[in-house]
């Protein structure tokens, strides 16, 4: 009988860690963007210098695909854009925080697309835009 009474126990213990284990996906840009920051931060500086490197050249070419008239050119406010990734590295989810024409069109851009791939899923990246004069 002892027995029973520790399975019992393991599957308490289960049932109250579980949730912790498996926590919700981010439902707004503040816990987006805290996902992301642990993400990046996991990876080696190998992994990271990548990383850094392919968010670049996407997003050169995000605004290259959309600062193209003077609405999307005129408001250099800074913004941030979270990106969840899956297991291809495609970009499945974002969120945006700025709401100038660039980061609605850059947010746009970016949706579908494939980014990297990931060193697990789920995987959070951000790419942060600011503009110096």
């Amino acid at each position: 009988m002892p027995r029973l009474k520790n399975i019992g126990y393991t599957l308490l213990a289960f049932a109250i860690l579980a949730p912790a284990l498996h926590a919700a996906p981010p439902q707004d840009f503040y816990s987006a963007k805290a996902a992301a920051d642990v993400d990046e931060a996991s990876q080696d500086a190998t992994a990271k210098a990548a990383m850094l490197a392919t968010q670049r050249a996407f997003l050169d070419a995000g605004v290259k695909a959309c600062a193209t008239d003077d609405r999307t050119k005129a408001d250099l406010s800074n913004f941030v854009v979270v990106m969840h990734l899956d297991a291809s590295g495609q970009i499945t989810q974002t969120w945006r925080h700025g709401d100038s024409p660039l980061a609605l069109c850059v947010e746009r851009y970016a949706r579908g697309k494939i980014l990297f791939v990931p060193p697990r899923n789920p995987f959070y990246t951000s790419l942060e835009i600011s503009f110096v004069p």
